[in-house]
């Protein structure tokens, strides 16, 4: 053996072996196997949790509803109420002119007089209507002179023609002017008539019974025929003309009853019917004319005081009812959301009558009294999603 170093023995091979293997489940331990890992991902899965960047979280609990997203259905009587206002008008009225012309000789009634149907309220001058009737007088008695001479020759000239002392043609001329004689008697008559008219109404009489409200001529005064004398009113029966939008109209009907308040009478309640209803809009405007009338006859009302009211339009009877926030509509059906054993149904329903400020509408078909509905424009909601109702909103769908 020759002088030198020993070398040293090799490492077996496997030993890299095992090595490689060491680093390799360590790998996999860190990367799939370390503790918690599989619980993370257990409950990202429960959680609903995407794997693309943050994830989405959908729910899987019951929804909750608050007090302001739930109602209870309850009973009640709605009325439905249309806004009136104007100004009070006599239902009669006119102005009382002069027939005749002639001086005004007196006139008997001042404003704010009342006055009974045919009292006399003034005298027109009535020497020219006197002068008239006796003239038409005398010319009656005239035509009657007239006549009886037609019918004396009449009679003689028919004995002549008996005995063939004259022609019939004399005889025809004797009927004629005693046709014109008849004739001119009865024109005689008309005439004395009309004269008689003009010197009544040379006296003034009221129409109707009522109030004078305007004294238009006085005593002394040239007045011609048509010229106005006296305003009279009639305050038994007062009317109110009041603007109804177009939409309401179909709602009101002749008969329907108002209350309205009058400026001077406070808190006070006059009650108003409805009687006619203009058959055409205002220029101007998409609104259409009511009348309502009012009874006055305690005389408390003047013409021109202004009035306002309610008019009702429409009543329910004693049914279900709910706010008309919870009133949904798809395809023109109308429909609500109820919360039924803890979860969303979907019921439809028949619509009634609903206030004038929309707040409550009448349930017809489709719901009970107690039901509780969804109220709260909460998006997407479907049926048989489950709920639950807050303590509170449970109180109060309750009744509590």
């Amino acid at each position: 053996m020759t002088a030198g170093y020993l070398r040293e023995p090799a490492r077996p091979s496997y030993f890299k072996w095992i090595l490689l293997l060491a680093v390799i489940a360590g790998a996999v331990w860190f990367f799939l196997l370390r503790p918690g890992d599989g619980a993370a991902k257990d409950e990202a899965a429960e959680s609903g949790e995407t794997a693309e960047g943050e994830g989405e979280k959908k729910p899987t609990g019951p929804l909750e509803l608050a007090t302001g997203d739930v109602a209870t259905v309850s009973t009640a009587a709605l009325v439905r109420r249309l806004p009136l206002s104007g100004s009070l008008t006599p239902l009669s009225q006119t102005t009382i002119k002069a027939k005749v012309g002639g001086e005004l000789l007196e006139v008997r009634v001042r404003e704010g007089q009342s006055v009974a149907k045919g009292e006399v309220l003034a005298r027109i001058d009535t020497r020219l209507q006197q002068a008239q009737v006796a003239s038409q007088r005398a010319g009656l008695e005239k035509a009657k002179a007239d006549l009886a001479i037609a019918k004396l020759n009449l009679d003689n000239n028919q004995r002549l023609l008996e005995k063939k002392f004259i022609a019939q043609n004399v005889l025809d001329t004797s009927q004629s002017t005693h046709d014109a004689a008849v004739a001119g008697v009865k024109l005689a008559q008309a005439q004395l008539e009309l004269a008689e008219i003009g010197l009544q109404d040379s006296v003034v009489r009221a129409p109707f019974a009522g109030t004078i409200s305007r004294r238009l001529a006085e005593p002394g005064e040239k007045v011609s025929s048509d010229s106005p004398l006296l305003g009279l009113v009639d305050l038994t029966q007062l009317e109110l003309q009041a603007s109804a939008p177009a939409s309401e109209i179909p709602s009101v009907k002749p008969g329907q009853k108002a209350q309205v308040r009058v400026d001077g009478y406070g808190d006070q309640r006059f009650e108003a019917t409805v009687e006619r209803i203009n058959p055409a809009t205002e220029q101007g405007s998409r609104s259409i004319l009511i009348y309502l009338s009012l009874d006055n006859s305690a005389g408390l009302l003047r013409g021109g005081m202004f009035a306002q009211g309610e008019l009702v339009i429409g009543e329910s009877g004693n049914g279900p009812v709910v706010p008309f926030a919870a009133i949904r509509s798809e395809a023109g059906l109308k429909y609500v959301m109820a919360v039924v054993d803890g979860k969303l149904a979907q019921k439809s329903v028949k619509l009634g009558l609903s206030t004038e400020d929309n707040a409550l509408v009448e349930v017809r078909e489709g719901l009970a009294a107690g039901d509780i509905v969804v109220v709260g424009r909460l998006d997407a909601l479907k049926p048989g999603t489950a709920v639950v109702l807050k303590p509170a909103a449970a109180a109060a769908g309750n009744g509590g």
